[in-house]
């Protein structure tokens, strides 16, 4: 089944007051290290895979891409995208998994934080490496398989303050059930090995591998000088060969 966590009214209501929902890109953390990733985009075309709220879309646009494309599970998600972002972003309502281009349609494909959403990659990985022209370029972040693979919180001390971040079950990839924003989450860890290895099977030759930290101008932010601890996301770049 297709997850949609989005279209759940509280869970959505909780997601819009966080602070990369209210702030945009200049609330991610990661989102400095991707813009340094990302590819020329003028007079690119441009598929946005789990758009969101249309940050990265919007950016697309400003930035000259003459055509861009976002796709997200969430009819919450599309709206609020349609009425704050650019009038040029066109968007279809689906899941990724759904997705059904003509061959060598986009220049460049970028994805943020969804395909740990998605239980089967593999056949995302094709549908991109078709969809894309030749030397395309496919971007995207994901939560890092060590932060997928366990509680996805700290091992606390009796005070409350935190003491290390467990890892368990690495290699034992699949479903797992989570908690984000107090909410019943179900996401999917897979390794580190099993992207770059499904990207490669895929059609891809990968240019890029980084685990990124949050600028130092976040670190007053609430928690985030924790995220030097351990990497919670990871950022692929790759290029259809």
């Amino acid at each position: 089944m297709k997850q949609n966590k989005y279209d759940d009214k509280d869970f959505f209501e909780k997601y819009s007051k966080m602070e990369r929902s209210l702030k945009g890109l200049s609330g991610a953390g990661e989102w400095k290290t991707l813009k340094s990733m990302l590819p020329d985009l003028k007079e690119k075309s441009i598929l946005d895979l789990g758009c969101g709220f249309g940050w990265h879309c919007q950016y697309a646009i400003e930035n000259g891409a003459k055509k861009v494309l976002g796709v997200d599970i969430s009819k919450n998600m599309i709206e609020r995208a349609k009425k704050t972002m650019s009038e040029k972003i066109k968007y279809i309502l689906s899941p990724i998994e759904d997705i059904s281009f003509e061959k060598e349609t986009f220049d460049i494909v970028i994805s943020s934080l969804a395909f740990h959403y998605i239980k089967d990659i593999t056949i995302i990985f094709k549908k991109v490496n078709e969809c894309l022209k030749d030397n395309g370029k496919f971007i995207f972040t994901v939560e890092h398989p060590i932060f997928t693979a366990y509680t996805q919180d700290w091992f606390y001390d009796k005070n409350g303050e935190i003491l290390h971040f467990p890892i368990d079950n690495y290699f034992f990839e699949g479903e797992r059930n989570t908690k984000f924003l107090d909410e019943d989450v179900i996401k999917y860890h897979r390794t580190l090995t099993t992207y770059i290895n499904k990207l490669i099977k895929s059609g891809f030759s990968i240019k890029e591998i980084v685990e990124p930290m949050p600028p130092e101008e976040m670190f007053e932010l609430q928690g985030m000088k924790n995220e030097l601890r351990r990497p919670m996301m990871l950022i692929i770049s790759s290029e259809k060969n």
